[in-house]
């Protein structure tokens, strides 16, 4: 995060897009569109109302994690204040001071109304208010990486936030730094449904000299106990693509040092997140970058003194 006493910010929130990307986390992929017609035509639906419920937005969680870049200069929202879904945000926003902007509902010739309508008043902010060092994005969609790197052009530092598994890798790396909602603070992260209990059936034998034995294949057992491995791994995972990272973070920060040198993990983290803006050890699951980096051991060398913590790739990983 950049330091600075004098930080301005600005923040624009794709409202839409936060709360449907958020609803298909909570309720799987493309849930949102299959209860789209239910939630228009019955809001008050005890069934539709406990589903909004558990995919509500922590609208403060944004609006917090902003503000820890500094001073709000304006906070913008933009989306249909119509709709029964949005309606139930208005309250929280309009008491953190933030400007809702209304869109009428969109039409088949304004389907990106809102991207258009963000992006114009952003630029048309930074122009408007010279002093504006910091711009907080928070949507998904690649529609928004020209902003992005229009800001950054303009000399203004870009926060991305959206929605882990929904946001497009271009936006986040088009950012100077990227955050997941799922890891803001106060954001509790949605858990798998409970599998349903399993029925044992007693076994009825027709007959004594017929016995049955039902066997998995050798062959299936064998792709699920290479699968098994694979997720305690993290191999092809969220989790693999961070380790793969660190190598390459650990490799590079060794070819402009010495190969022997440890690094501090703070510059490796920052490398890191340059790499990938969308890079978050707490999104993964970890504490701190220290946590992430013992679970990595096989790799990266840790030695912690003091307040300082020092890392180096480990002999066998270079």
């Amino acid at each position: 995060m950049a330091e600075a006493h004098d930080t301005r910010v600005a923040v624009y929130l794709d409202f839409d897009n936060i709360v449907i990307s958020w609803y298909d986390r909570v309720h799987g992929r493309n849930a949102y569109g299959k209860d789209r017609q239910r939630i228009t035509e019955n809001p008050s639906d005890p069934e539709v109302t406990e589903r909004l419920s558990r995919a509500m937005i922590e609208v403060g969680a944004i609006i917090d994690y902003a503000a820890s870049f500094g001073t709000l200069v304006l906070t913008r929202a933009y989306a249909d204040w119509s709709s029964p879904v949005n309606a139930e945000y208005r309250s929280q926003l309009v008491a953190r001071a933030v400007d809702l902007v209304q869109l009428f509902p969109a039409a088949a010739y304004a389907k990106n109304g809102a991207d258009i309508r963000l992006a114009v008043d952003a630029v048309e902010d930074m122009f408007r208010l010279p002093d504006l060092t910091h711009v907080v994005i928070v949507a998904g969609d690649s529609d928004y990486v020209p902003l992005a790197q229009r800001c950054k052009r303009l000399g203004r530092y870009v926060i991305g936030v959206g929605v882990a598994g929904s946001t497009a890798k271009s936006l986040a790396a088009a950012c100077d730094e990227f955050e997941a909602y799922d890891s803001l603070p106060g954001v509790v992260r949605p858990t798998k449904s409970a599998p349903a209990p399993v029925v044992e059936v007693p076994e009825v034998v027709a007959e004594p000299a017929v016995k049955t034995r039902t066997r998995q294949p050798a062959k299936a057992k064998t792709k699920a106990a290479a699968s098994a491995k694979a997720d305690e791994q993290g191999v092809g995972t969220e989790q693999g693509e961070a380790t793969e990272l660190l190598q390459r973070a650990l490799r590079l920060g060794h070819d402009k040092a010495d190969a022997d040198e440890w690094l501090h993990s703070s510059a490796v983290k920052t490398h890191m997140r340059r790499m990938d803006p969308s890079f978050s050890e707490k999104a993964l699951g970890y504490r701190s970058f220290s946590d992430f980096l013992k679970s990595r051991d096989n790799i990266a060398e840790l030695e912690e003194t003091g307040h300082e913590r020092l890392v180096k790739l480990r002999d066998s990983a270079a």
